[in-house]
C-alpha cells in the first residue's frame, strides 16, 4: 500500500513513519480541554506550541463531539475556527486539519487555510460534504460511528465489532470514489470511543491490523478516552500516561497517525515503537 498523501504541493509520508495530529479544539465543552482554548490567543498560542512540539497536523474543531454533547450552529462553529485557522496559517506551514461535519465549515476553514479535511460522520451528516472534498481536492478522514455523539454511547451492540467497522468504512471509500473523491487521498479512522464500550475499544487496538485490508492509511485516536480513566480511575486531564500506552499499543498494530492532545510525548512515543518496528535506532 502507497501510505503517502499527496495534494496540492503538500505531502505527508505515511508510510515512513508515524504521525502525530495534534487537537485543538475551539470549544467550552470538550471532554479532555473543553474551554481551555476557546479564546483565540490562547488557541493560536496553543497550535504554535503543538508545531514546535513536531506535530505534523494540527486538528483544529468547533464543536464538541464528546457522548450526549449537543450540535452547535455553523456560524457559531465557524466563529470558533476560523480567526485559529487564519493566524495559524500565517505562522506555521505545519497542515491544518478542519474537524467538521458541516460543508459549509469545511468550504470556509480550507479558504482560511485548512488542507484536510477530517469528519467523524465519514460524509453522511452533510449531503454537501462530498462534492466539498471532491472539489477541493483535499485528504479526507473518515472515521466509523455508531449513531450520533449525542446516541452512540446508549448502549452499543455489534454482532461482529470488526467486520461491521469494516463494512462501514469500505462504504464509505465507495461513497468518496462516486463523489470524485481520489481514493488516494482517503484515511480511514476505526472510531475509538464512537459507539465503542470499553471493551470494543481494546479489541479495535488488538485487532488494528486487520484495517489495513481497505489499502488506506488508518488514522488511531485513543488520547484521553474513557476507556483509559476506567483502566487506570483517572480525571482526563490524568490521563497522559495511559493515552502514550494506547498510542503505543496502536503503532504497533498498525496505525499510520495517531491523534493526540500531547503532542511532544506521542512524537517521542511513536519514534520509539517506530525504531523497534524497523528494528534499528535511526534512519
Amino acid at each position: 500500500m502507497d501510505a503517502s498523501l499527496k495534494w496540492n504541493g503538500q505531502v505527508l509520508d505515511l508510510g515512513k513513519r508515524t504521525h502525530v495530529m495534534g487537537v485543538l479544539n475551539v470549544t467550552p465543552d470538550s471532554f479532555s480541554d473543553g474551554g481551555r482554548y476557546l479564546e483565540t490567543e490562547k488557541a493560536v498560542a496553543h497550535g504554535l506550541e503543538m508545531a514546535q512540539d513536531g506535530a505534523d497536523v494540527i486538528d483544529i474543531g468547533g464543536e464538541s463531539t464528546r457522548p450526549y454533547s449537543e450540535p452547535v450552529s455553523v456560524d457559531e462553529e465557524m466563529d470558533r475556527v476560523l480567526p485559529v485557522i487564519e493566524a495559524l496559517r500565517k505562522e506555521i506551514r505545519t497542515p491544518i486539519s478542519i474537524d467538521t461535519c458541516k460543508a459549509r465549515v469545511a468550504r470556509e476553514a480550507m479558504a482560511a487555510g485548512a488542507s484536510i479535511i477530517n469528519d467523524i460522520s465519514a460524509l453522511r451528516f452533510d449531503p454537501e460534504m462530498a462534492r466539498t472534498a471532491a472539489q477541493a481536492g483535499v485528504p479526507v478522514i473518515l472515521m466509523h460511528m455508531k449513531g450520533t455523539p449525542g446516541d452512540m454511547q446508549k448502549n452499543p451492540v455489534y454482532g461482529d465489532l470488526i467486520g461491521e467497522i469494516l463494512d462501514f468504512l469500505r462504504d464509505a471509500l465507495v461513497r468518496c470514489e462516486a463523489a470524485g473523491i481520489q481514493r488516494d487521498l482517503t484515511v480511514v479512522d476505526p472510531g475509538i470511543g464512537f459507539g465503542k464500550t470499553f471493551d470494543h475499544n481494546l479489541r479495535i487496538i488488538r485487532e488494528l491490523s486487520r484495517f489495513q485490508c481497505l489499502d488506506r492509511p488508518v488514522l488511531f485516536g485513543p488520547s484521553n478516552k474513557a476507556f483509559i480513566g476506567h483502566i487506570l480511575k483517572k480525571e482526563p486531564h490524568e490521563r497522559a500516561t495511559g493515552s502514550m500506552a494506547a498510542v503505543a499499543a496502536g503503532v504497533m498494530n498498525g496505525a499510520h497517525m495517531v491523534r493526540v492532545h500531547h503532542v511532544r510525548t506521542a512524537v517521542e512515543t511513536v519514534r520509539i515503537i517506530d525504531a523497534v518496528k524497523r528494528g534499528k535506532a535511526a534512519e
